[in-house]
């Protein structure tokens, strides 16, 4: 049946390509600033939800826009491609510092996880979390803590908290949920984490950290997701296949004979020489001098009277990022080699390991940096920019709304975050770029939060995979009992989109979503009693 379905598929791409060529070369049809340039953008998208594959799907939207940009000439647009697609945007010096970030902070989780510190951390809150509600409000405080980078936070998390949440009979299927909601919803508004600095990427002509930053009190999905997890804690509210797991695990059958899959490739080395500050410090360390490296390219110690928040916004991400992280590994490496937990052999082999684990997100953000090259020499700044023009004012209000649907099928198809930034951000910012200031920054939040929703709730999602993993948890389990929790804040972040399309105010928006959450989550809170007492 697959071999079918990718026959039709490849047949149904050919007659494309045919129909491209018959118009743009026969007919001499203008590509520039027409709607041909949007094209390689809408393959992407189209190719990712039919293939379920953010990789193939970029490469064949890059070599599309390749080829209408050279009228369907071979030579012409394979030069294209490279020179002034994947050549010209990884030795743009923005983005080589972005992937320069993402390498050392792949070394940096990968010297802690060596360590055993996570480990060492884990014994502390055994003897010291107390009650059921005492380890999950740890366990998403330590989610919120490890903003860094998702990956750090499904690995550090589960290992740390899984033998806490054991010991108080929480579901492993709960631990697995409390991981992942604290994962991609929590990196997406840290301004200084590996999430910011790819979005920051793919903003062009504006200052992209200045717009994530602007950006975070309109990301509903996320701040309402951390809410939630507060609600359902403090109220002990399950609900949906969770509810049944919840009941099982105060059962003892429930821990006996049960396959968790995954434990092997998350279990974290034991070193009993490691300390509870063996965590805390690289982390601290990291946040400590990625801040200071920021405001340290916005001017901030210039001597000009530049403020604290003036400086953030103003600074370079790439540049600062790149210093305040490489300075935070040199500590790291020298304050565990004189703590003597980790060998000189043993760190500098991190190094390549550390590497290896962001090469994915590597590829997804230089294939994507190059659809985005290719579009731009199409013109469909320009062409997107006139259709917003002409369309009505009432349906630019709805966008954010619109925007955040398209962002979840996307994300929620091909499992990543990052491939919807590439491809969606850049739209988004030719549309309301210069029509509407506001409305931009609304609509990139919404792309933003509906590109962590579709990733939350992908089975076939990295972290989704990895927060099973991390938990012990049956995969198909996690992303069962996630769904229901993910939808129901997803239905209200919807709404929250409409008020603040038409509002364009982050009070009566974002009160409005908080309103709506605690207002179901307190009449599911009273049914679940009613239903208790009933039985």
């Amino acid at each position: 049946m697959k071999n079918k379905k990718g026959l039709i598929f490849g047949i149904v791409l050919v007659i494309f390509y045919i129909v491209a060529w018959f118009f743009i070369v026969q007919q001499k049809v203008e590509v520039e600033e027409t709607f041909w340039a949007l094209l390689p953008s809408v393959i992407a998208i189209v190719l990712a939800l039919i293939t379920k594959e953010v990789y193939s799907s970029l490469i064949l939207g890059v070599v599309t826009g390749a080829l209408f940009w050279a009228r369907f000439q071979p030579v012409d647009a394979i030069n294209h491609v490279f020179s002034d697609g994947i050549v010209s945007v990884i030795s743009d010096s923005w983005n080589v510092g972005i992937l320069v970030f993402l390498v050392i902070l792949g070394m940096m989780v990968q010297l802690m996880n060596k360590t055993g510190g996570s480990l060492a951390f884990g014994r502390w809150a055994t003897k010291h979390i107390k009650g059921e509600k005492g380890a999950q409000f740890a366990t998403i405080g330590l989610g919120v803590l490890i903003f860094i980078d998702d990956y750090f936070n499904c690995l550090t998390v589960g290992s740390v908290m899984r033998p806490v949440t054991d010991k108080q009979k929480i579901s492993r299927e709960k631990l697995a949920y409390l991981i992942d909601a604290t994962a991609a919803p929590v990196c997406i508004i840290a301004p200084i984490s590996s999430w910011a600095a790819a979005v920051a990427g793919f903003v062009e002509g504006e200052n992209g950290m200045s717009l994530f930053l602007k950006a975070i009190p309109y990301n509903f999905y996320a701040l309402l997701t951390i809410l939630m997890m507060v609600l359902i804690v403090g109220l002990k509210i399950s609900y949906g296949p969770m509810k049944k797991y919840e009941k099982q695990a105060l059962l003892d059958e429930y821990w006996k004979d049960k396959d968790f899959v995954g434990a092997e490739d998350t279990e974290l080395p034991v070193n009993h020489s490691s300390r509870v500050i063996d965590m805390i410090i690289p982390i601290i360390l990291l946040i400590g001098c990625c801040t200071v490296g920021m405001i340290y390219t916005g001017g901030f110690f210039d001597g000009e009277g530049v403020s604290f928040i003036d400086a953030f916004a103003a600074s370079d991400a790439s540049v600062g990022l790149v210093l305040g992280s490489a300075t935070a590994l040199l500590i790291t490496v020298i304050y565990y080699l004189l703590r003597r937990v980790i060998s000189f052999e043993d760190c500098m082999n991190c190094l390549p390991e550390g590497f290896k684990q962001m090469v994915p997100a590597i590829l997804i953000l230089t294939f994507a940096w190059s659809l985005k090259a290719m579009t731009d020499n199409l013109g469909a700044a320009p062409y997107v920019a006139g259709l917003v023009a002409k369309s009505a004012a009432g349906l630019q209000l709805f966008l954010p709304a619109i925007i955040f649907l398209i962002a979840i099928g996307l994300s929620f198809a091909t499992g990543t975050s990052w491939g919807t930034f590439g491809i969606l951000i850049p739209i988004v910012v030719n549309c309301f770029q210069n029509t509407d200031y506001s409305l931009m920054i609304i609509a990139i939040s919404a792309c933003m939060a509906g590109a962590v929703c579709g990733d939350h709730c992908s089975p076939i999602s990295d972290t989704t995979i990895m927060s099973s993993a991390g938990a012990e948890c049956v995969h198909i389990n996690h992303v069962s009992t996630q769904l229901p929790y993910a939808l129901t804040v997803a239905g209200i972040s919807f709404v929250s989109y409409i008020v603040a399309g038409l509002t364009k105010s982050v009070i009566a928006s974002l009160a409005t979503g908080i309103v709506l959450l605690t207002g179901v989550m307190i009449l599911l809170h009273i049914l679940n009693n009613k239903k208790e007492e009933a039985a």
